[in-house]
């Protein structure tokens, strides 16, 4: 079977994402990826936890952080989550139709997410919480940013396959490059409760 070629319920595999040795290598390089931005993320975080006592000439953690903003950006990137969750599933039943819808609604939540932290940002900044503040700001900055920086990635990857693949229906070739954007996206979502946690909740309790 082409790998081009469009699966009907007929032909269609039980796992099309991982049905060709194509798609066992980008799950394989994927999971490669995903350790070192594993550790990456560790090395950030342990970066962060060092410095957030340092305020430098900018205010503290307490004095700042606006927690209901916070959670309500962590339930909307939850929630993509879960939507993410629901494409897959179409995916595997062939729902071509069902997997767009999911997969736009995780892409607006996301596109939501990223508007919340920049309204968050600038409030910061506004407040004197800067990169150059300190060194609590910087080590913020680069962390949460980072994190930001893989949310606009994971909303302009998820964009141009929807794009891309309009009207195309699913085959060998791109059912391997939707699932893995959804385990991107768990990814995603995994590292920002850690934040959540780690930097804000932390942050407000001292």
């Amino acid at each position: 079977m082409n790998v081009g070629e469009r699966l009907t319920d007929e032909n269609f595999p039980e796992s099309p994402e991982k049905a060709t040795l194509e798609g066992k290598n980008k799950f394989l390089g994927f999971w490669l990826f995903l350790g070192g931005e594993t550790v990456l993320f560790a090395t950030l975080f342990g970066t962060y936890l060092g410095l957030r006592n340092s305020f430098g000439k900018g205010p503290e953690a307490s004095e700042i952080f606006q927690l209901p903003i916070v959670f309500i950006a962590t339930m909307i990137l939850l929630t993509s989550s879960l939507t993410s969750v629901y494409a897959v599933l179409a995916l595997k039943q062939n729902n071509v139709k069902a997997m767009r819808a999911w997969f736009y609604v995780t892409l607006l939540l996301g596109v939501a997410f990223l508007g919340l932290e920049i309204y968050e940002f600038v409030h910061y900044v506004h407040e004197g919480h800067t990169f150059t503040s300190g060194a609590f700001g910087s080590a913020f900055y680069t962390l949460v940013g980072f994190h930001g920086g893989h949310v606009l990635f994971g909303v302009l990857w998820i964009a141009s396959l929807l794009v891309r693949n309009s009207g195309r229906g699913l085959t060998l070739y791109n059912a391997p490059k939707y699932y893995l954007f959804a385990l991107y996206w768990h990814f995603v979502d995994v590292v920002w409760v850690f934040i959540f946690t780690v930097v804000y909740l932390m942050g407000k309790v001292g």
